[in-house]
């Protein structure tokens, strides 16, 4: 079974190099040509390491499917329509999660980590995140789609994902209301105030709207992440947040403290005294 991704990496390649073109010729911003390659380079090494994981978590997957209680037939047209949707809404939980939880924020840190926004961001993925996004699209073997008809949505899902990260293309009228876009996606890379923790959709920015994660582009976003890493090196690239999170976990001297450090806001700071504090959430 072909994954859609490996597919589209020549037609990716393609339109990377076409927008890098138009960029320079048009002198709309500095291109930084060093990090389109390393973009490039750790997009070609997350597909590798992609398909590692995936022999792993395709048997997790097909255990999940065996226990369902019913089997969706996939030569129904409505079968794919639910799937389209239900897959949709795991990504959109997924990407949460990976913002509001430092442990998956670990993964999905790459991905934000440069500062820029251009087509090769789109490609610039985590290594390892393969080692835990599966348990997001878990219910989804539960609910009796097949693995194949999983791998072909959620490939084609991501494919769509590409082209929103881009400059070039401005807000697109009425589709704004329902689906992910270039504008609604910038936001969701801007270091902005406002723009933080925003716009976490797919491909259907109803989503966002339904669970009031969304915020309409109305000022020039800054991209990167609040600590900039200022690196090109692709293994630091995918391991500093990880250095970060272990560090301070070693600082806190409590348990609840260690744990918040792991499960907690990426960004969230404790002092003793709240550590010591008992606390429901």
């Amino acid at each position: 079974m072909l994954n859609p991704i490996v597919i589209a990496i020549p037609i990716f390649g393609l339109l990377i190099a076409l927008e890098a073109y138009l960029v320079i010729r048009e002198n709309r911003e500095n291109f930084d040509r060093k990090d389109t390659w390393t973009n490039i380079f750790i997009g070609f090494m997350s597909v590798a390491w992609g398909v590692l994981f995936g022999l792993v978590t395709s048997l997790i997957y097909l255990w999940g499917y065996e226990l369902a209680p019913v089997k969706m037939p996939m030569n129904a047209l409505w079968a794919w329509v639910i799937l389209l949707f239900v897959d949709d809404f795991a990504y959109y939980w997924f990407h949460r999660f990976s913002h509001e939880v430092r442990f998956f924020w670990n993964f999905h840190v790459v991905h934000h980590s440069s500062n820029q926004y251009n087509l090769s961001v789109a490609v610039r993925q985590s290594w390892f995140s393969g080692i835990a996004h599966w348990i997001f699209y878990l219910p989804i073997a539960f609910l009796g789609f097949p693995l194949w008809a999983f791998a072909i949505m959620h490939g084609l899902n991501l494919i769509y994902q590409f082209w929103i990260h881009t400059k070039l293309v401005g807000k697109i009228g009425f589709l704004e209301k329902i689906l992910n876009t270039p504008s609604h996606h910038r936001v969701h890379h801007g270091v902005n105030n406002d723009y933080l923790d925003k716009n976490y959709a797919g491909i259907f920015i109803v989503w966002d709207r339904m669970f009031r994660t969304f915020i309409e582009e109305t000022e020039t976003p800054r991209y990167g992440i609040i600590k900039p890493i200022n690196s090109y090196n692709m293994l630091w690239i995918n391991s500093h947040s990880w250095f970060e999170m272990f560090k301070a976990v070693k600082q806190k001297k409590t348990l609840l403290g260690k744990l918040r450090c792991v499960f907690g806001a990426p960004a969230m700071e404790f002092d003793e005294k709240l550590e010591k504090t008992s606390v429901i959430v």
